[in-house]
């Protein structure tokens, strides 16, 4: 559309000389090749560029060749600027048209949502196959049938990335590599399945996570699995250290107590050895020292010594390195991904700039940038991002001003009220009204109040909790409390929308929070009033409010910042661990499906754990469970559950011993290992959310935040100024290159509102929240400066001599509209 759009302004243009691009686009081969093979002219291809020379021509022709090769220049600027924020590597960069293709097929929301959409199908197939869920149970032939579509979207997925890369550049991508190996094996055994009709042992299973990880969605948790490879050498070199002196308090234990018969935990030396790694989970202790202890009270002196060298002080120093190593992965993380964001920038503006003005991107190349970076940003929009960049109010962009297109590409632009406040223009008695009510609100007077009527409630709320019995229930009555706590809530909401404005308060992460969780008592005081039994859980939610009352105190606003931010990449530090129990939990079903039931591991110390007998006492007969052997691998869902016991490690070795007694002892591997890697993950989530309290304490210090009003949250803010003048400029330009309606109606918005205030301009603020990125950027300002030298260094190209000639030539202006002057007095914009 974009495209048609720029071939629809030709009219306009036949008549005039176009500039020609400093570079043309790698997608341009084909038309510079039929430009010096045509009859219609002379043409030259110097420095990657089409420009004319002196003798007969069609000029119309010449024009529309250079308008088609800006548009591939702006195609190609935008792919360099979308791999710069996805981190895409620029060799899987497409280099010819037919390439170009294929990567604009599979990078399109549609191609995502079939990518996720396969993997979750082939992973979600395990709830069907054998060992399957029983009411979720399907014939072979069907789920080998469903596997086999999916594996063909896979590898329909993967031509599509070999057509776009290229055969040498495909066996280079390492990640890609692997999918196609475990797509091959995959599919080798989805026939057989198929063939036999039934299933066989397929470990291999657990490797299809490979294909969701491999997903655009998952990016975050690619990341995630990134930065624990990179944390394991460190991690291994504790790990060694602590299997060191785990043995070789196996060996001096096993050499101590194994005389003892009564001890059955060291009377190998294998017993010796497990028993002593559950110990560091402490799940069987003091249960594995009582034997020892009861013959010689001094042996005592082994486990605590063992205890606090292996748990107190290595797993301690683990979790030390762990972080100090995740520290420096995110810090190199985050010049990797800057340096790389420049990189992708140099590489669009080499693209942008046209030979006639090579030292700047004007806004009719920018505009051209910006319909295909972002198709759906409105005209106001595109030029409103020009204006905020363009901080010296020159004509053009500037290398130094592009440098910044990541900040501003991602603000929402809506324009500055006139007056300080919604209600400026009502009349003077409902002014005065509102103002009063704004004064109320902003007060520290108001804010106190309703902290204390929040702690009141919340003492009410505990001495009604506790004064209650088993036998209450909600729907005998509806507290009066609630009632009376309810008003003053929904009387404050109502007083801040209305002395704020609904724009300015809904703008608020805190008192967005305070309106949900208001709504949400509402709906609880109508559950209870109409004796809606099943959403009686609402009521529940009315202690949220107490949060309202950590916002006092600055540390504790940095612990509930910390905790919101982390949200996002906890989902997807969630979702990495989820990987693994299903990587997991398919090896566990094919190795211990059906291997426990009750009354089974009888020959087990753990035996009672599993028994299910009926006792008699006296008249009655009482079924006495161990309830254990629901802790199974029988299907997949039943697995997960098995697993997460296992992570929180309360109890795990009677699990371990009850699959073992009734498998082989070496089957103790899987769940050692198992421990293991959940440990490398947990370490690694908890290095994450110290290193994010960390880094958000050291950035409030830095910054020195103001406390004044801990409600404000203005976030990233740019601030621009548009005359009457430039939006004339702007729109006549636009009705020259692209003349459609929807491209015009928003800028002659723009006017409309000018004429409807009055005013000569109007001042438009763009707004997006605070990311991790925009804090990084000011914790590391110093070092990004060194950053920067370095890159430049080492990347920035040498000035083309060639170039420097072609600009010492005269040039006329060959602009056929002239460019709108910015103002002048639009000032650079403000970081709040």
């Amino acid at each position: 559309m974009e495209f048609l759009c720029g071939q629809a302004a030709g009219s306009h243009e036949d008549q005039t000389y176009i500039e020609s691009p400093v570079v043309s686009s790698s997608y341009a081969l084909q038309l510079k090749q039929d430009c010096t093979d045509g009859g219609g002219g002379n043409y030259d291809i110097v420095n990657n560029s089409v420009i004319s020379t002196p003798g007969p021509q069609n000029h119309r022709a010449q024009n529309a060749s250079l308008r088609q090769s800006w548009e591939m220049n702006y195609q190609e600027a935008a792919i360099y600027l979308q791999e710069g924020e996805n981190n895409d590597k620029f060799f899987t960069h497409p280099r010819n048209p037919k390439a170009l293709a294929a990567y604009l097929f599979a990078h399109n929301h549609l191609f995502y949502m079939m990518e996720l959409l396969t993997g979750l199908l082939l992973m979600m197939l395990s709830l069907c196959e054998a060992p399957a869920v029983p009411s979720l149970r399907l014939d072979v032939y069907v789920h080998a049938t469903l596997e086999l579509l999916a594996l063909v979207m896979v590898a329909f997925e993967l031509c599509m990335k070999l057509r776009w890369l290229g055969f040498h550049t495909f066996i280079r991508h390492k990640r890609t590599m692997v999918k196609t190996c475990v797509l091959l094996l995959q599919f080798v055994e989805a026939i057989v399945v198929l063939i036999r009709q039934t299933s066989h042992v397929r470990v291999t299973r657990a490797l299809r996570p490979i294909f969701l990880v491999d997903c655009r969605y998952c990016g975050a948790v690619r990341r995630n699995l990134r930065q624990i490879f990179q944390s394991l050498p460190p991690f291994i070199d504790i790990l060694l250290l602590l299997l060191f002196f785990m043995v070789i308090f196996a060996i001096l234990g096993f050499c101590l107590f194994s005389p003892n018969t009564a001890d059955p935990y060291f009377n190998t030396l294998e017993n010796s050895l497990v028993s002593l790694f559950v110990l560091l989970t402490t799940a069987n202790f003091p249960d594995v020292m009582m034997p020892a202890y009861s013959k010689n009270r001094w042996s005592c002196v082994f486990f605590i010594v063992y205890l606090s060298i292996e748990l107190y002080f290595i797993m301690n120093l683990l979790l030390a390195v762990v972080f100090d190593t995740f520290n420096d992965v995110e810090k190199m993380k985050f010049k990797s991904l800057l340096l790389h964001k420049r990189s992708a920038i140099d590489h669009a503006f080499q693209l942008l700039v046209s030979r006639q003005r090579p030292l700047g991107v004007s806004l009719k190349q920018f505009d051209g940038l910006m319909r295909f970076y972002r198709p759906r940003m409105s005209a106001r929009d595109r030029f409103l991002t020009f204006k905020a960049l363009n901080t010296s109010g020159a004509p053009m962009l500037s290398l130094q001003d592009f440098y910044k297109f990541y900040e501003v590409t991602g603000l929402k632009w809506k324009a500055r009220r006139s007056g300080e406040h919604w209600f400026d223009d009502l009349p003077h008695t409902t002014f005065l009204i509102f103002k009063g009510i704004n004064l109320l609100v902003k007060s520290k007077a108001f804010q106190y109040a309703m902290y204390v009527v929040v702690a009141i409630n919340g003492v009410w709320i505990l001495v009604e909790t506790y004064t209650l019995n088993s036998g209450f229930s909600w729907s005998r009555f509806v507290p009066w409390s609630y009632i009376v706590f309810l008003t003053i809530y929904g009387v404050e909401v109502l007083l801040k929308i209305t002395g704020l404005g609904p724009m300015a308060y809904f703008s608020s992460g805190w008192n967005l929070f305070d309106f949900s969780v208001t709504v949400f008592a509402f709906l609880g005081l109508i559950a209870l009033a109409f004796d809606m039994e099943p959403f009686y859980f609402i009521v529940v939610l009315r202690p949220l409010q107490l949060l309202r009352l950590f916002k006092i105190k600055q540390r504790y606003r940095n612990v509930l910042d910390t905790m919101f931010e982390l949200f996002p990449r906890m989902a997807s530090l969630g979702l990495t661990l989820i990987i693994f129990y299903y990587s997991f939990a398919i090896v566990g079903m094919e190795f211990f499906a059906d291997v426990v039931f009750p009354n089974c591991c009888n020959t087990s110390t753990v035996a009672d754990s599993y028994r299910q007998i009926n006792i008699t006492y006296g008249n009655k007969t009482v079924l006495e469970e161990g309830y254990y052997y629901l802790n199974n691998f029988n299907n997949i869902l039943s697995s997960f559950v098995t697993l997460f016991e296992l992570t929180v490690v309360n109890n795990w070795y009677i699990t371990m011993e009850g699959v073992t007694s009734m498998t082989s002892h070496w089957s103790r591997l899987y769940f050692m290992t198992f421990y293991i890697v959940t440990m490398v993950v947990m370490t690694i989530i908890v290095a994450f959310i110290l290193d994010a309290f960390v880094f958000r304490m050291n950035y409030s210090r830095k910054n020195r935040e103001s406390l004044e009003n801990p409600e404000d949250e203005n976030g990233i803010v740019f601030e621009v100024e548009v005359s009457r003048d430039e939006a004339l400029a702007t729109l006549e330009l636009y009705k020259q290159t692209c003349p459609g309606a929807s491209s015009l109606s928003s800028l002659q918005g723009v006017l409309q509102a000018m004429d409807r205030s009055g005013h000569l301009s109007l001042v438009y603020l763009g707004r997006r929240s605070r990311t991790k990125s925009d804090l990084s950027m000011k914790m590391y300002e110093e070092e990004m400066q060194e950053w920067y030298a370095e890159y430049s260094r080492e990347n920035l190209p040498q000035p083309d001599q060639s170039l420097e000639q072609n600009l010492d030539s005269p040039v006329s202006d060959p602009s056929p509209f002239p460019e709108p002057q910015l103002n002048s007095q639009t000032g650079p914009h403000s970081i709040n």
